[in-house]
């Protein structure tokens, strides 16, 4: 896996994002909260990811817009050392659940620990 976060790999389905909050199973590093199913895609991509920010917590569009910039950034530069030996084709959907503004260093441990717990889970 690359250090880039193509087209193919964002996840746009909106039945399968029904499905992963239905079906997935989720791991969580306060303020970070991520949701993944097993699944299968047309594409050959390992993972499809999205990202969400509640309008709840943050009713300003550019704050909201900055946290999933930082989300997206912690992911690409984050999923090949996590992703590399997954076997199977996965749903991720990472939310950020916290109500005050990150920074990327405490975007970038949390998602550190979020894929550390995933790993553990997927490998018992």
């Amino acid at each position: 896996m690359s250090f880039t976060y193509p087209q193919q790999e964002k996840l746009k389905s909106k039945k399968l994002i029904e499905k992963l909050f239905t079906e997935g199973k989720s791991v969580s590093a306060y303020p970070l909260r991520m949701v993944y199913l097993s699944t299968r895609f047309n594409e050959d991509v390992l993972a499809k990811t999205g990202v969400s920010v509640s309008k709840r917590n943050f009713k300003k569009a550019p704050d909201r817009n900055r946290i999933k910039r930082l989300l997206r950034e912690a992911y690409r530069l984050n999923k090949a050392e996590y992703f590399n030996n997954l076997t199977a084709q996965h749903a991720f959907m990472i939310l950020y659940i916290g109500k005050e503004k990150p920074t990327f260093v405490q975007v970038e441990t949390k998602m550190k620990q979020v894929f550390e717990k995933f790993s553990n889970k997927i490998s018992e």
